[in-house]
């Protein structure tokens, strides 16, 4: 399990360093570091990813860097959103869910080795629309719900093109629409695993959420002093390593016929 508490630090540490990224990393831990069945890992990320991410905006909270309106306006679909994909949920395998997320590690990866346009002065104003910044919200909603991923990495491009917001209101904005989505997921799922006859892991969440905020704040404290665009062109090879990976072991199960008979016969 050693290996499973450093995964938890890691996970706090890229919330901390980047203001997203945690959570992409927090279900391949539970699968693969702490041997949780793929969506009960995908439960139990939204509720260890929401306390961290909650408590990791109440210092921007404090220091008014939150931009309320942007929460409403991204926050309320997004919530709606991942609602719904927790629901469809029930129509994928667990095998599926994890090829889902796969895609979305590499489309994270690819996000993030991409240099960020400079945005003219001015240009916010004429950006800031709450039809396209709502409509991204309900999509990014709808996939926290299916695989479990806070959404970080588009909710911050999200809120600052299309919502202009400056850097420092969109991390601590993102944080908070996050901690709302990923417990409203959570919360949706408990149902979802009842019936597979799945139960969470109080504890496991209570000290990957504990070692994850302890990892943020030091990632906080850290990232003072590297390059952030050092920090993701790193983090997003990681992403591709681990993306490959997961694909990897996954793709076989859908190929190989013999699981799914496997799987017929139990039943």
């Amino acid at each position: 399990m050693i290996l499973a508490w450093i995964g938890a630090a890691l996970i706090g540490l890229s919330l901390g360093l980047l203001g997203s990224g945690g959570s992409i990393l927090t279900v391949p831990v539970l699968v693969y570091l702490v041997g949780e069945p793929e969506k009960l890992a995908i439960a139990e990320s939204l509720a260890i990813v929401g306390g961290i991410s909650l408590v990791g905006a109440v210092p921007y909270a404090l220091k008014r860097q939150i931009d309320w309106r942007s929460v409403l306006w991204f926050g309320v679909p997004g919530v709606v959103g991942t609602f719904l994909g927790a629901a469809l949920s029930v129509y994928l395998s667990g095998v599926a869910q994890l090829l889902l997320f796969a895609a979305v590690m590499l489309l994270a990866a690819v996000m993030m080795f991409r240099p960020a346009k400079a945005q003219p002065e001015g240009q916010s104003a004429h950006t800031r629309s709450p039809v396209k910044i709502g409509a991204e919200g309900l999509g990014v909603g709808v996939l926290t719900g299916l695989v479990g991923v806070g959404g970080g990495f588009l909710i911050i491009p999200a809120l600052v093109l299309l919502g202009g917001l400056p850097m420092s209101l969109a991390v601590g904005t993102s944080l908070l629409i996050i901690a709302a989505k990923s417990f409203v997921g959570f919360a949706k799922y408990v149902n979802v695993l009842a019936e597979h006859n799945l139960s969470v892991n109080w504890s496991l969440i209570a000290i990957f959420t504990v070692i994850g905020i302890l990892g943020s704040l030091l990632g906080a404290r850290v990232g003072k002093n590297i390059s952030n665009d050092s920090l993701k062109r790193g983090f997003a090879a990681f992403l591709v390593v681990m993306g490959v990976y997961v694909l990897a072991t996954n793709v076989p199960k859908v190929l190989n016929p013999a699981p799914a008979a496997e799987v017929h016969v139990r039943h």
